[in-house]
């Protein structure tokens, strides 16, 4: 149930930020000790509105909700953007003031990878699919290091993802599940602007002419999953989408439809629930959505 506004208000003038473990793990445990659930939802900070309907809807969820922001180093390959990847800490902790979050877990890199770390996660099944993975192969076994660290850091009832990294969600659901962490993975569906663009931190990259070109990705999902739900070939449909969105000045890493459970390939959208993925890059920006078919 959603909290009284009393409470709302009582939580906004008592966020507290944890930067060392030895806090978080005191405030928590006290947290429990009168019964109370917890939300973790974990970000890099730059929030905006999709990262913030993640709180929404953990604060919906649970008594207590922590936002944690760390921009992890291990998920960026050397020619990413991990030097210029938006930092905004005072206007996200603003942000999620506002909105009654109880804590603000944000680690230092020596904190989350002291001298002397050497254990990694290397997770197969979603994350060895054939997208994100294929262009990234760095990227899911730096996920999951750190998200599985949040979670025994923070031990949340729930913890909220969004849909827009479908990939990263299955990848994230699957981690927990095997290493039985006790903790329940939340998928929330994917925020857009207004002309259908994914919210995401890197939209800010965009120029105005990308910017207004963005869009496409969306409306080339929804034309694809129109035609293949009217019995379209999958082949050609995607082949025809991936040609429109190279046309607005798009470099195309992958246009696919996949399982949407195992992220395996699929011939035709009756071989199970399917979800069309796309990625692609204009000018300094890789964009990413997806849909369901």
């Amino acid at each position: 149930m959603p909290p009284k506004s009393k409470s709302a208000a009582r939580n906004r003038a008592q966020i507290q930020i944890f930067r060392r473990l030895s806090g978080l793990r005191g405030w928590t445990e006290r947290a429990r000790r009168k019964g109370e659930t917890l939300a973790l939802v974990p970000t890099m900070g730059a929030l905006h509105d999709g990262h913030l309907t993640l709180v929404r809807q953990a604060r919906r969820r649970c008594d207590r909700v922590v936002v944690s922001i760390f921009v992890n180093p291990t998920q960026f390959a050397p020619n990413e953007d991990f030097g210029s990847y938006p930092r905004t800490f005072e206007k996200d902790v603003a942000a999620l003031k506002q909105l009654g979050v109880d804590a603000v877990w944000a680690p230092g890199a020596a904190t989350m990878y002291p001298p002397g770390f050497s254990t990694r996660i290397a997770p197969e099944g979603p994350a060895t699919a054939g997208l994100e993975d294929k262009y990234r192969p760095h990227f899911f076994g730096g996920v999951c290091t750190v998200v599985a660290k949040l979670l025994l850091q923070v031990r949340p009832d729930i913890a909220t993802f969004g849909e827009k990294d479908y990939q990263q969600l299955k990848v994230v659901t699957g981690m927990a599940r095997d290493l039985d962490i006790p903790v329940k993975i939340v998928g929330i569906p994917t925020v857009r602007e207004k002309d259908g663009l994914a919210m995401s931190s890197r939209n800010a990259y965009l120029s105005p002419d990308e910017r207004a070109s963005a869009p496409t990705l969306y409306r080339v999902l929804k034309d694809c999953a129109a035609r293949l739900k009217a019995g379209a070939p999958l082949a050609a449909t995607l082949s025809e989408g991936e040609e429109q969105i190279e046309a607005a000045g798009f470099s195309v890493d992958y246009l696919e439809a996949r399982h949407a459970q195992t992220l395996a390939k699929i011939d035709s959208v009756g071989d199970g629930p399917a979800r069309l993925l796309v990625a692609a890059r204009i000018g300094r920006t890789r964009l990413i959505d997806n849909i369901a078919v």
